[in-house]
């Protein structure tokens, strides 16, 4: 009889689950059928979940199935205080059909520039954590723009990149699948750190929320990282809400000047808010959707949703 129950349970909470994902296209007007830009083979490269030790909006087995009903191709775990690749060999084996990444934000709680948490991170059962952030919240830029003090995780001094970063990428550039992301460090130690990863062979680059409130890059920074083999980042979160970090005109402003070819999507989102934001693969959905207002074509946020992070993750057919 449990078992029944728990099999009628599950059909009901997956009924529940459709029902609230149309009411939501409804009231986003988008069509049932036909829209212009789907998220059929996306890819959202910085998800933040449950469990976490700061209040999420959803479970990440959660959100990989929502992913996973609405066409999604991939997620990236992300947490600011731990690794989440054995996050994602645990979503993996419960929502089969949608490729989950994990990865490790290089801040205090994990020692900081930890080449050896690194080393844990990639040897964890199913080699599903691939991205290395540099330090976010703990980086010294973000305590300096926010005008915090504390304890931070330094990269550079004197205009160079401590030793400790260079035998990070020298490690980095040994296993072909990784991914380096720049964290929230100072748009000059942006550029350093693209310079010095790309020169040491790491092979795939990204430069975290390029045009967020952190890194803040100029347009000659971005193109400037992009010629260096950097992919630019863009987060929905950044545009999201009355008071974004940037209009929206200026982030597609960026986007065009940089390339489409440069650039990847992401949401950044799970951190509550009131009135509470979508889940990340309507947020995305979302995203895309301003994009083509803004006059991308289906064809160019495809490359920059889909294509762009497909191959950057090695799931290119």
């Amino acid at each position: 009889m449990s078992g029944i129950l728990g099999i009628a349970g599950g059909r009901c909470l997956r009924l529940l689950r459709w029902a609230w994902l149309g009411l939501y296209l409804l009231a986003a007007g988008v069509p049932a059928h036909g829209q212009e830009v789907n998220l059929k083979g996306a890819i959202d490269f910085r998800v933040h979940s449950g469990p976490d030790s700061d209040e999420r909006t959803a479970d990440a087995d959660d959100v990989a199935r929502i992913g996973k009903d609405m066409g999604m191709r991939a997620l990236v775990l992300t947490n600011h205080y731990e690794s989440t690749a054995a996050l994602a060999y645990m979503v993996r084996k419960e929502v089969p059909g949608i490729d989950v990444f994990g990865g490790i934000v290089l801040n205090l709680p994990v020692g900081g520039i930890n080449l050896d948490a690194v080393k844990r991170m990639t040897m964890m059962k199913g080699g599903y954590g691939r991205i290395v952030f540099l330090p976010d919240f703990d980086s010294e830029n973000f305590r300096r723009t926010l005008k915090q003090t504390g304890a931070t995780v330094p990269i550079s001094k004197d205009g160079h990149l401590l030793p400790g970063v260079l035998e990070l990428f020298d490690f980095m550039a040994q296993h072909h699948d990784m991914v380096l992301e720049t964290g929230d460090i100072a748009p000059e130690e942006a550029l350093m750190a693209v310079h010095e990863a790309h020169a040491r062979g790491v092979t795939h680059i990204i430069v975290k929320n390029a045009m967020g409130m952190f890194t803040h890059m100029t347009i000659p920074q971005m193109q400037e990282a992009a010629r260096d083999g950097a992919y630019l980042e863009f987060a929905y979160n950044a545009v999201y809400g009355s008071k974004p970090q940037r209009p929206i005109a200026v982030y597609a402003d960026g986007m065009r000047q940089v390339g489409p070819e440069h650039c990847i999507l992401s949401t950044d989102f799970g951190s509550p808010h009131k009135p509470p934001p979508p889940l990340h693969p309507q947020a995305l959905l979302e995203f895309m959707q301003l994009l083509q207002k803004q006059g991308f074509s289906v064809e160019e946020i495809n490359l920059m949703a889909k294509t762009n992070p497909a191959r950057i993750l090695g799931l290119e057919p």
